[in-house]
């Protein structure tokens, strides 16, 4: 098994750091990584029959898709950034200190999975797409049939320029959140017809995610500090205890309360993580990114360059970066599947200049904090998966803990291989003048500066309303944040996708009541996977 892992992880990490570089894109390999498990299974080798048990496939999908997600958006994006801006030579201090921050990430993500704010039975619709593809594949019949024709039509609205992946995402996810997000989609693609103006320009959607972050941020502190219940038990994990499965959570249509008792006793969508053990991750968490970033200032020689309060000020504004960073990527993430990793952490930048960080402590900063987030969210998806996977078993409790445990440990073989990957190829890609895209517009604002007046004005007044749609949808439904990652995404038609998937799936809910869940996760999971699988193919296009 360790052996297929590092292959995978290797494999995974390549196709990462190649589309990033190569098209500037990163595929979602958490549907990839379960088809190609899957396909592995099936090989008629004895040493690979064990491939067939859909935990051991879990387990392959978590490795590659952490390689392939570390590779591209964590590792050779941050290291990207000094490059470009031509500091070559803190391309490896930048290497080591992005590492060290993906390792935090993940950890934090780990310990904190299962909790109130990060439940397990959110929508992380990719991970829920990963589960649905190994179920599939496993059972066959009618499952596999209707996860193959939405495969196929994902592929092929990939091939068509089709944004087939957003409709299933609002097959998966929480309602509200998704209806905001389909707004801010439709803001931002018919926002010049509508209102003579772009609202992707001008930082407009960076001051929504300031407010919305803000709040999100307030609401997590207030729900980290809030006194519940007796016996340090909140009221709310008591209840989870006997909540309704995922399919009615996640998507905020649950059965009215009278039909809810026979479902009382499933154990599975207890919180494994309470308040305080969030507290305390959260903590040690941010204690951690502390420390990575001393490391990159020691090896990046901001020791000798910075004054003694400039230099603890730096490292703590850092660490707080890094770490709200990561939570609104991830609660992002965990109700649309999409990451807003770029606005955020240009967000962070554009505090940095307006306080006033020279250039090149400004620059690491900003690697370092773009190197959290997206394995934040991948992790995510893929405790997702196995959480689905295991929900039959019992006792449940000590066996999801085993199994998150060696999700966790597949996942550390994924990042080992993409750092590997990455040391190998870096110089390679960028000599041919192949850097991530987004590295460069990180170093073209830290050389030239916001380029325009009122860039703080603009922020602080769009914040209000970001604020007012995160405080009206709170924790669970995220709908200030999902309206603003909405608004940063021009992609042609995915308003209508989101919108009208939604639509379909309250229609077909009320025709065919609860069962429409399970029949639609699946249409969702194969759109997802087709796009994916459409992304993965164009590393044949670029190469």
């Amino acid at each position: 098994m360790f052996v297929v892992l590092v292959v995978l992880s290797v494999v995974g990490a390549v196709i990462g750091a190649d589309l990033v570089a190569k098209l500037g894109i990163s595929a979602n390999t958490s549907v990839v990584g379960a088809l190609i498990a899957m396909l592995i299974g099936r090989i008629p080798l004895a040493g690979l029959r064990s491939m067939r048990d859909v935990h051991r496939q879990n387990l392959a999908q978590s490795a590659i898709s952490a390689a392939t997600f570390a590779s591209a958006n964590a590792l050779l994006t941050s290291i990207a950034v000094p490059y470009v801006f031509g500091r070559q030579d803190l391309v490896w201090p930048m290497l080591i200190g992005s590492f060290a921050g993906l390792l935090i990430d993940t950890w934090v993500l780990y310990r904190s999975f299962g909790s109130r704010l990060l439940p397990a039975d959110g929508a992380w619709p990719p991970g829920a797409a990963a589960a649905e593809t190994i179920k599939a594949g496993d059972k066959g019949g009618k499952r596999a049939l209707v996860l193959g024709a939405g495969t196929l039509v994902g592929l092929g609205g990939t091939l068509l320029s089709l944004p087939f992946s957003a409709a299933g995402v609002a097959f998966l996810g929480n309602v509200w959140a998704l209806l905001m997000f389909g707004v801010g989609l439709g803001l931002r693609e018919f926002g010049p017809d509508l209102f003579h103006t772009d609202l992707g320009a001008g930082y407009v959607p960076h001051g929504v995610m300031v407010g919305a972050g803000i709040v999100a941020l307030g609401q997590a502190v207030v729900m980290l500090v809030r006194r519940r219940g007796s016996g340090g038990t909140s009221a709310s994990a008591a209840t989870r205890t006997g909540a309704a499965p995922s399919g009615n959570a996640a998507t905020g249509t649950g059965a009215a309360a009278g039909q809810a008792a026979p479902e009382a006793a499933d154990p599975t969508t207890a919180y494994t993580v309470d308040e305080t053990a969030l507290r305390r991750s959260l903590v040690h968490g941010y204690a951690l990114f502390v420390a990575g970033a001393v490391l990159l200032a020691v090896l990046g020689g901001l020791v000798g360059d910075m004054g003694p309060a400039a230099l603890v000020g730096w490292v703590l504004f850092a660490a707080f970066a890094a770490l709200v960073h990561e939570l609104i990527v991830g609660l992002a993430a965990m109700q649309s599947g999409w990451f807003p990793s770029f606005a955020v952490t240009l967000i962070f930048l554009i505090l940095g200049l307006l306080i006033g960080i020279p250039s090149v402590p400004l620059a690491l900063l900003v690697g370092y904090v773009s190197a959290t987030g997206p394995a934040f969210a991948d992790m995510g998806y893929d405790l997702k998966a196995g959480w689905l996977l295991r929900r039959e078993h019992r006792p449940w409790d000590p066996y999801e803990r085993e199994g998150r445990r060696e999700q966790f440990r597949a996942a550390l073989i994924g990042f080992t291989a993409a750092l590997v990957v990455v040391a190998v190829l870096w110089q390679s890609y960028f000599r041919q003048g192949l850097v991530p895209p987004v590295a460069k517009v990180y170093a073209d604002t830290v050389k030239n500066g916001l380029g325009e007046p009122g860039v703080l004005r603009t922020l602080l007044l769009w914040a209000i309303p970001g604020a007012l749609v995160q405080l009206l949808g709170g924790v669970r439904r995220q709908m200030g944040v999902m309206l603003a990652t909405g608004l940063l995404i021009l992609t042609p038609h995915a308003c209508w996708m989101v919108l009208a998937a939604l639509a379909v799936r309250v229609g077909y809910r009320k025709w065919r009541g609860p069962r429409a869940d399970e029949e639609l996760n699946l249409v969702g999971a194969g759109l997802i996977a087709g796009s994916s699988l459409g992304d993965s193919a164009q590393i044949v296009k670029a190469g």
